[in-house]
């Protein structure tokens, strides 16, 4: 089955609710600065798969797959460092890391297949 829209994309989908995740429990950070990296790096996960998915080259897709792959490793770092900080709690950023994770395997799996 061919996918005609980003939006059937599974990757995109998770990254999306990875994104939708990290707002919910970074809205209340008074950490202004912080709170808004790690919301637009997780933002940028879903969004560069859908910039490069729109551009209709391979060649453009991939370079956005693996702009997404770098913001998913920071939001993973930036998770990291928010229990440090006591922002979030471990199970919070089990979640993270986990989806970060395996958003960043699908990428790589759709980079090697294009």
């Amino acid at each position: 089955m061919a996918v005609e829209k980003f939006e059937d994309l599974i990757v995109w989908q998770k990254a999306i609710n990875l994104s939708l995740y990290i707002y919910k429990i970074f809205s209340n950070c008074r950490d202004f600065g912080f709170r808004n990296q790690i919301q637009r790096a997780g933002i940028s996960i879903s969004n560069n798969i859908a910039e490069g998915f729109e551009r209709k080259s391979n060649k453009e897709f991939i370079y956005f797959l693996y702009v997404s792959k770098g913001s998913s490793g920071e939001v993973r770092s930036m998770s990291y460092l928010a229990t440090k900080f006591k922002y979030i709690n471990i199970e919070q950023y089990n979640y993270i890391k986990n989806n970060s994770i395996e958003i960043f395997k699908m990428i790589h799996g759709l980079i090697k297949t294009l």
